[in-house]
């Protein structure tokens, strides 16, 4: 049986990239039966409405797809991990770590560069470990630090950016909207 292959090459892009997250969008799972995914561009064209809880994140938060295949196995899976760290504890910031925690949501995941990653499409996002720290000296972060973890037969898609082709914004309403949000 014969396998897919690449069509296309790609040139060395321009440096105009930066890393680092902006923004992440907690979903509840139920959303995913609903989505259309364009075959041809790994794309999320459309998604049911849903509603999308949004944590503003800066500096150390990391997202990372580690493709693991196997010649003898005949599988290849992708491991999505999500490392956030959020400063500040609150009671009810302490409520929702809990419910993530117990839950397995899907996540929505915007870079710095206007891209927007759904990672846990089909099984959802795992919080495998974490803390809730106080710092022991004043300079030190008083807040929570938690790893998501998801495995997907396929790498994270990207959501289809607005109609206008502009950036993100950070108003989920606005933007996310154009996606079904």
């Amino acid at each position: 049986m014969a396998c897919d292959f690449i069509t296309d090459g790609r040139l060395e892009p321009c440096k105009d990239s930066v890393g680092g997250i902006n923004a992440v969008y907690f979903v509840d799972g139920v959303f995913v039966a609903s989505y259309n995914a364009s075959p041809d561009e790994d794309v999320i064209a459309t998604v049911g409405e849903t509603d999308a809880f949004k944590y503003e994140v800066r500096g150390s938060s990391t997202y990372t797809e580690t493709i693991t295949s196997s010649r003898e196995n005949g599988t290849t899976y992708f491991e999505q991990v999500l490392e956030l760290q959020l400063p500040k504890l609150t009671k009810e910031d302490h409520k929702a770590i809990k419910l993530l925690s117990f839950g397995r949501p899907n996540i929505l995941i915007e870079d710095n560069n206007g891209n927007v990653f759904l990672a846990g499409l089909e099984h959802g996002m795992d919080v495998t470990g974490g803390t809730v720290v106080t710092g022991g000296a004043m300079a030190d972060m008083s807040g929570y630090t938690l790893s998501f973890t998801g495995m997907e037969k396929i790498p994270a898609n990207f959501i289809n950016r607005p109609a206008s082709g502009g950036v993100y914004t950070n108003s989920v309403s606005t933007d996310l909207d154009n996606a079904g949000f």
